[in-house]
Order: C-alpha cells, then structure tokens, then sequence
C-alpha cells in the first residue's frame, strides 16, 4: 500500500491524481491533500477520500476549513501555510508524493519531498525549471525517486533505457540522439502575430485537446508551457539544449519521442489523457488501469507534424536562451512569465505581450550561478519585481 500526499489536490492533475487512485483501493491511499485558497473543493475531497490531514495554503482559511470538516463529519488534522505544506511533503504520512502545485508556490514543498527521499511524482514544472541543480541534488541525498508525470517527460521516461533519474544524477543514456517534445500547437496553431493581436483569455484557455487550468493553458497556448518542458528534459535526462528538439503534433497522440544512433525511433502514445502518466507513475515499475480508453490508430485522423513557428510563439525561443544561459536564467524567465500570464488573464496586457515582458527581465538580469534556495527565491522576487515595473511602465 503506497500512501500518497497530492499537493494542489483541487487542481486538475490533482483530481485525475486522486481518479486513479481511487480505482485502486488495494494499492493506493490518499492520505495528505492540499489545495491553495479552495477551502470547499478541499472538504469534498477530504469526504471522500478520507486522509490523514488537510493542508490550505492560507492560513487566514485554516479555521474555516476546520470549521467545515467538522460540519461534514470529516475527522482528519488540518493545517496551513508554506511551511505546514513542505512537513506535510516530508513526513511519515506518506511514501509518495505528487507535487501538483502551480507555479513557483511548489518549489520549497517539492525540495522537501526530495531531501525526505519520499517517491517524488513531479507535475510541478517550475520547481524544476527554477531549481534543477538543487533539486537533483536533494533527490540525491534523500535516496529517493524522481518520476516525471507531465506527460512529455512521462513519455520520455518511459522510452529511455531504465536508468537514471532514481538517483538525482541524470544522464543521457550514450545511445541517445535526440530527445523530442511534442506540442499540440494550443489553440492558436498556424495563426500569425497580426492574427493574434486582440486574443482574450478565454480564448487562450480553451485547449483544443487538455483539460488543464487557466495558468497552464496561456503558457500552452504561448509554447511557454514547451520551452519549461525543454528546460526540465535537460534537467530531468541530463540533455544538452541542442539534444532536445520541438515538433507541432496536433492530434496529441504521440506524446514524446526519442531517436537512438541506430536510427531507431521510440515513442509513446496514447489519448491525450493524463491519468495514463499518473497511473505509471504511481504503479512503476508495475502498470495498473488508470480509466483511459485504449487508442484505436485505425480510427485516428492521420498524424501530423510539423516545425514550432518561433517567429510568432517567441516565448518557446526565450526559453531555449535562458537554458543556454544557464545559472538562474529560467528561474527569472518563470517568475517574469508568471507575472504576465497574470496580467494576461487580469486584462491588463496584450496576448503577444507576454514575450515581451518576459524577453525585457531576461535582459535586465543576466545569469547568476544558481548558489542555494533563498539566494534563487530572492532572484525570483527580483524578476517579479522587474516584471511589474515594466508592465506599469508599459500602462
């Protein structure tokens, strides 16, 4: 029996988290969840899972989620804040973990999951994009496993000889010559920029073939969400920048690849699901049902491929440069992301203008070794700065 902490357990990883998991009661128990500010969607969560302790994010909702867990006769212990959330990440109520929290938020409960040596099922991107090196190195000296769940790297993982990230030290496998991401296109696919001049966020969030929130569905819709793929494959595989490779797969299928020296070609496939890399993350090295329909090729419309346009997506071409950088360059390129995505969705910045900010922060903070956490946590707070001085100067 795995006992598995879901951290953002309201988000949509976190649901199909909790979907698989409750298929396989013999096998898999929730025992920690956690959510952000959604006290409501935590407590039914928490009715029907059961676990061992709630943990909201802010803590000025603590007694309300208290208060309302006792109402639904839900008996578990709750707790709030950062710090409850990285003891929740590493201590004895759960082996595994699953760390889905949006954005720069999950870093500190991630690395603590890693240092305990818990089963690290990592969703959440930007830990890795903003800290690879410490991350690693925290699996590393925890002893646990690292076990990519989007489902690019998911899918990489599972083409990749059997070897590697167990350990925090990764590296390519010598038979390898390129690692590739596929990209559905996002909603926006084969547009220009002048086509993309007056988008809204709704229609920026609506993916033509993922379920995913509103934060992740900009940075698809912008190939942000590709380039801080990249940026975790190099970290994930130890993959140099020119060993990894971006191609346009609308149909969303084949959902990574990777071409040996033979001239082989492994990929995986499946429905654009991501209970299916939930599920192998979970169960590996077994594989368990995770409720996904099987593919049925001969009743797919033909796949298709094609190059990234970087012209108009610049956002996939400022995260190449900032892992060609290298040091804390992605961490300043996800924070000034962060902060514009924001502005996006709040209506106060123009679609095409996210790469803009973004681009202008790379530019006025050049990289820096990546030294310790609060040495990256301060740059991060300096390009989210820098971010909304250039967006209120912009106004």
């Amino acid at each position: 029996m795995k006992n598995v902490a879901v951290l953002g357990a309201t988000g949509s990883i976190g649901g199909n988290t909790l979907d698989v998991i409750a298929r396989h009661p013999e096998r898999f128990r929730a025992t920690v969840l956690t959510a952000h500010r959604q006290v409501d969607a935590l407590v039914a969560l928490c009715m029907q899972h059961r676990p061992e302790l709630a943990v909201i994010a802010d803590p000025a909702l603590e007694a309300e989620l208290s208060r309302k867990l006792t109402a639904a006769g839900v008996r578990c212990d709750v707790a709030s804040g950062r710090e409850a959330l990285a003891t929740a990440a590493s201590g004895n109520l759960c082996d595994t973990v699953v760390a889905a929290i949006v954005g720069a938020a999950g870093l500190q409960s991630t690395l603590a999951a890693a240092r305990a040596g818990k089963r690290l099922l990592l969703a959440n991107k930007e830990a890795i994009v903003m800290a690879g090196p410490l991350l690693l190195d925290a699996v590393a000296a925890g002893g646990g496993a690292l076990i990519p769940v989007d489902s690019e790297h998911n899918a990489l993982f599972q083409c990749l000889p059997a070897e590697g990230l167990a350990g925090g030290k990764p590296s390519l496998h010598k038979g390898v010559r390129q690692l590739t991401l596929t990209a559905s296109g996002g909603p926006f696919r084969g547009r220009n920029r002048a086509e993309l001049a007056g988008i809204t966020p709704e229609q920026a969030c609506k993916h033509p073939n993922w379920v995913m929130g509103r934060k992740i569905s900009v940075d698809s819709a912008t190939l942000m969400n590709k380039g801080l793929e990249v940026i975790e494959a190099h970290h994930l595989f130890g993959a140099a920048p020119d060993l990894i490779n971006v191609v346009v797969h609308p149909q969303s299928l084949v959902h990574s690849f990777v071409e040996y020296v033979d001239g082989s070609v492994l990929a995986q496939l499946g429905n654009p699901d991501m209970r299916t890399a939930i599920a192998h993350a979970l169960a590996w090295p077994e594989r368990v049902n995770a409720g996904v329909a099987p593919l049925d090729l001969t009743a797919c419309a033909p796949l298709a491929f094609e190059p990234p346009d970087l012209t108009t997506f610049r956002c996939l071409a400022l995260a190449f440069q900032a892992l060609r950088a290298g040091g804390d360059a992605p961490a300043v390129l996800n924070a000034a992301n962060e902060i514009a995505v924001e502005a996006f969705l709040a209506g106060s910045l123009a679609f095409l203008s996210i790469a803009d900010v973004v681009d202008a922060v790379l530019a006025e903070l050049p990289a820096q070794a990546v030294v310790d956490v609060q040495t990256l946590l301060e740059r991060d707070r300096v390009a989210r700065e820098a971010a909304r001085r250039i967006l209120r100067n912009a106004c």
